[in-house]
Parts: C-alpha cells; structure tokens; sequence
C-alpha cells in the first residue's frame, strides 16, 4: 500500500491541503506568519524602493535568499503568503519525485513518507522559513549525486547561498564523492555566478555580510549549549536571565560566563568539523560503502553546526532532516535509529515553537523540560553519527580494491620468503 504511487500522490496532496486550509486566514486576509513579515519587507523594499538587502545594505542572509524572498512578493504583498506556499509545495512535489524516481524506484516510497511525515510534524517552520525551501534543494541534490552529480552539485550550492547549512553536506560530499573534481569545479562555477551576479549590481562589500552579521550574536534561548543556564534563569539563579534582543527579533539569555562561552562556540565548531573530516577521510580509505559514508558525514558535520552553535532556531531540525530522508531511502535497517530520533526531535520541537513558548521564555519548568529533552535527542543524534562514523574507521578493509592490493602484497611476501 505505502509503495503504491496513487496512495502516495493522494497523501501528498492531502497534506498540502492541509497546509493550505491552515494558511487559509492569512492568505484571504493578505496576511503572513511566522518569519514571513519580514521577508515581505525586504520584498518590498526592493521591489517598491529599490532597496536591495544584500546589495544596497549588509545583510543576515547569504545573498541567494533574495531570489526566493522577491520572488514570492512579485504578485504583491497581498498574495505573499500564497506565493510562498506555493513554492514550498513545489519544491517538496520535486523532492518526492526524485526520493522515488517519479514513482520507478520502490525503495524510495519508505523515505518520500518519511518526508511527509516530518513535513507535517515541522510544518510551522517548514512552510514559513527559508529551510522549508532548502531542506527538499538538499534531499535532491544527495539522492542526484551519484547518477548526476553536476545537477546535484549545482542544487547543494544554491542552496548554501540561500541558507549557510548545506555547506555542511556540500563538505562531506567534496570528502566522499568519487567524482570529487566534479563537485568542486561545479561549485566554483555556480558559486562564480553568484558573485559575478552581485558585482555587476554593486553588492560586492556585502557578499560576506552574514557571517560578520551572526558573529555578535549572543546565546539563544533554544540552542542546545544554552540549556544549563535557561535551567538557572528558570530557578531563578542571580543574574542569570532571559531577554528579547529586538534588533534580530529573538529571544537570548546572559548568565554568568556565558560571554566566554559564545565566543568559543565557533573555534569548536570548527574543530569538531575538522576531526569529523579527518575521520571521513581515514574511513574512505577503509570502507566501500561510499554512500552511506557521506550519508553519516554530513549527518555528523551538520549535527555540529547545531551542536557548537550559539544560535539555536526551531528550523534548525530542518537542517538534520534531509540527511536522515535519504538515509532512509538508503537503508532502512542502518537508519531506524535516527529516523526515529527525527519524528521525537520533531514532535518536542514543534510543542516547543509556537506550542510552549511563551511559558518557556516565562521559565516554566515543564516547557523547559521539552526543551532539554529535545535538546537531549540532538547530542544523542550527534552522537550516533560519531559513533557510526568511528565504526567506518575501525572496521576491516570492505574495499574490493583495497583487499586485492593486500593480498597481492601478502602473496609476494610468502614467494619472497
């Protein structure tokens, strides 16, 4: 039943309509939610005021979010909250037909309901921020990479210029990749377009705006290295409390050390990415399972982009989905775990924004024990991808290669002798 293409296009449809009825208000009223409201703004401002974020002004976001920013404001502020609906209806449309090769491939049903599933379970992110538009870029682009790894390339670096998080994966497939060359020339060129795109519109100065932008950010509310002091505040622990920074529209909490702290989130973030590549590097020399070796990789790399982060948002989960949809589509058996740690990291993430918010930032204690739970799942999480990964590393030669250059060498040591 759940490999019957019909069933699938019936609960594809389903769901968006679903979507659609819960957007329904807004979108009769000319309204938008979530981070919507200010996408539509930047819309404005350039469609109205020829004020371009990102190529007039510094901006927070890599300058490829712009394109799907302007475009859902094309049929005005109005119809903004349909056109962004719409978008991320197609791209999910997209994201199904490749998980299942337009309905050829029966391994790829598993996953494409998995999709679905984690779709409707992070549905107040997935269809009002920007990852809801990049987390289905992703899944294309690791499912496309080994049959077409120019379009695939081409897809993961578009999506690292809309939202910073695939360079995680675009890393773990340049490590993997046995068309590495491919991968990398692919990226340059793509990449060179978008830069030579902004020089010619005069935004150069500001192509690298939203990495100084976050630099300065302090530790928010829902990142999971912030959760001991969210504990203090909660307990009321002197000087230790939780406030709303308005410039960035969020909430951040300051305690003691917490400054040091957040300074250091980056280096080891940084580090942990370089030994996660180092491991990856060790394992590929080992291991012929390329697949599920960069499957676990970008799993790790992105897990400690959430993990060393400073900044912790409710979409953040939709950075960690994509990786864990296509390793369901490429084994269940090896996947089950994190797929359903995904489901519990979903559902605890969703009553926590929008359900149990409010009374989080108010230092309720059964609010804040969601979040450390949640927060709890995503070491865990990151911890399984490390310890996966270790296992690549140790495990005896599986390479075909490998082995034969082995005992080629055994056998003329035993003439030798």
């Amino acid at each position: 039943m759940a490999g019957n293409p019909r069933t699938l296009v019936i609960g594809f449809i389903a769901i968006h309509v679903v979507f659609l009825l819960a957007l329904l208000p807004a979108i009769l009223t000319g309204n938008v939610l979530g981070d919507l409201p200010l996408y539509r703004t930047w819309a404005q401002q350039g469609l109205v005021h020829h004020v371009w974020m990102g190529i007039n002004v510094e901006w927070v976001y890599p300058i490829g979010a712009l394109f799907p920013i302007v475009f859902a404001g094309l049929g005005g502020p109005l119809l903004y909250q349909l056109m962004w609906f719409l978008m991320t209806a197609a791209l999910n449309a997209l994201a199904v037909m490749v998980l299942t090769d337009a309905g050829r491939k029966i391994s790829g049903y598993r996953s494409a309901w998995f999709f679905l599933v984690i779709s409707f379970v992070l549905s107040p992110v997935g269809l009002l921020r920007l990852e809801g538009l990049t987390a289905p870029l992703v899944i294309m682009g690791l499912v496309l990479l080994a049959r077409r790894p120019i379009v695939a390339t081409a897809l993961l670096t578009i999506a690292t210029w809309v939202k910073v998080w695939p360079a995680a994966v675009v890393v773990a497939v340049v490590v993997a990749s046995r068309r590495r060359i491919t991968v990398i020339l692919t990226g340059i060129a793509v990449t060179a377009g978008v830069v030579g795109t902004v020089f010619a519109l005069g935004g150069l100065k500001y192509i690298t705006g939203f990495v100084t932008m976050q630099s300065d950010r302090a530790m928010q509310l829902e990142a999971p290295i912030t959760t001991p002091w969210v504990w203090l505040a909660a307990l009321g622990h002197p000087n230790t409390f939780i406030y709303q920074n308005y410039a960035i529209a969020t909430r951040e909490v300051s305690g003691p050390g917490t400054t040091l702290v957040a300074s250091l989130m980056n280096p080891l973030m940084f580090i942990a990415m370089g030994a996660i590549v180092t491991l990856m590097l060790v394992a590929l020399r080992r291991h012929h399972d390329v697949s599920q070796l960069l499957l676990v990789g970008s799993l790790a790399l992105v897990g400690a982009f959430i993990i060393f982060n400073k900044v912790g948002s409710p979409q953040y989960m939709l950075w960690l989905a994509p990786v864990v949809i296509v390793g369901v589509s490429h084994s269940w058996h090896a996947w089950r775990a994190p797929a359903y740690m995904m489901v519990a990291i979903g559902v605890l993430t969703t009553l926590i924004f929008p359900v149990f918010y409010m009374p989080l930032v108010n230092g309720d204690l059964s609010a804040l024990v969601l979040l450390t739970a949640r927060n709890g799942l995503l070491i865990v999480m990151f911890g399984w991808s490390l310890v996966t990964l270790w296992r690549m590393v140790v495990a005896p030669v599986t390479s075909p290669a490998l082995l034969s250059r082995r005992l080629a060498a055994s056998n003329s040591r035993s003439v030798a002798a």
